[in-house]
């Protein structure tokens, strides 16, 4: 069993010293601008934020992986390119790219860069991560949020390449790369534009029903005083269905495989991916400091691991609608 990766997500500086200095191994980041899925005002990187964040971090033996996870269009490559050109100049760890175009640039042009998959190239089998090794050099990839324990083992056995899998966070509507939900409801794609349901699209609004979410006008969903109400995604709004009003598409609650953790350790899984760039540093803080107490335990004694209610109650705090799930990963059914 080799020791996994802590994968923590920093949308801002002091998100990235915070996990850096609570115990991440690897910190992944984004510019300020389409480049990146987590396109949103006030979360990710200039120039100097990215230099500091660089030091503090290889201060400490932590890696820094930048997100360039988006998908470039004829009329801006120049922009992405640049991206990775900039990348490679500060001193990145490895980029996480989706685009095969962006790969092959990187690959010719930076062939020292450490190219990772993004959870946005949507590949779910061997076949396609080999295909990725094997024409553009990739070294690690992010498998999407699909995949039973049985199938990441699958992958696992029969790929070179090293597998991160997403271990804690919020969950989407299992298409990573491939949604269009947001570009239906407001003419933006995540996956071109870098942020689904972009905020100048967004309007609460209070009304005699209670606060309601609208995305581009579309009714999202709607709370009363005692709700908290959530930011208007399409995939987790509640819907009228045959008179019927529930989360149609997907319920509002976190990923969290802390249980799973001997048997992806034991499978050979590389890094565990915590979501949330757009979260807060006292977010970060929390989350990372629980799994580096868990992962650590796990490698000493995968057998005698036990998940603690502590790390559970502390987790579950800071979960979309304060509850978890184990996603694909657990099908009784298989």
């Amino acid at each position: 069993m080799s020791q996994i990766e802590l994968v923590c997500p920093a949308g801002s500086l002091p998100a990235l010293k915070t996990a850096v200095d609570n115990g991440a191994d690897c910190v992944y980041l984004g510019f300020k601008d389409a480049t990146n899925a987590r396109n949103f005002s006030g979360l990710n990187f200039d120039d100097a934020a990215m230099k500091e964040g660089i030091r503090h971090a290889h201060a400490r033996s932590a890696k820094v992986l930048l997100a360039l996870n988006t998908y470039p269009q004829s009329g801006n490559w120049a922009k992405w390119t640049a991206a990775v050109d900039k990348a490679a100049d500060l001193g990145i760890d490895a980029v996480i790219l989706a685009d095969p175009g962006l790969m092959a640039y990187a690959q010719r042009t930076h062939p020292q860069l450490r190219l990772h998959l993004s959870v946005q190239g949507s590949a779910t089998s061997y076949e396609a991560i080999n295909f990725y090794h094997r024409h553009f050099g990739i070294q690690r990839a992010v498998l999407p949020r699909v995949l039973s324990l049985a199938q990441v083992e699958e992958v696992i056995a029969s790929t070179p390449v090293e597998i991160e899998v997403f271990g804690f966070g919020g969950l989407c509507v299992m298409v990573e790369g491939r949604c269009a939900l947001s570009a239906y409801a407001t003419g933006e794609s995540p996956n071109c534009n870098g942020a689904c349901s972009p905020g100048k699209h967004v309007r609460w609004e209070q009304t005699p029903k209670g606060m309601e979410t609208r995305l581009n006008g579309i009714l999202i969903d709607r709370f009363d005083d005692t709700e908290r109400a959530g930011y208007p995604t399409l995939c987790k709004g509640r819907f009228d269905v045959n008179g019927e009003t529930y989360y149609a598409i997907e319920e509002p609650t976190s990923l969290n495989t802390l249980e799973l953790l001997p048997t992806l350790l034991k499978a050979g899984v590389r890094a565990i991916k915590i979501e949330g760039r757009q979260r807060s540093p006292a977010y970060v803080a929390e989350v990372t400091r629980v799994w580096r107490a868990a992962i650590d335990r796990a490698t000493r004694d995968a057998d005698g691991f036990r998940v603690e209610a502590a790390w559970m109650a502390a987790l579950n705090k800071v979960s979309e609608g304060q509850s978890h799930t184990l996603g694909a990963y657990y099908r009784p059914w298989k």
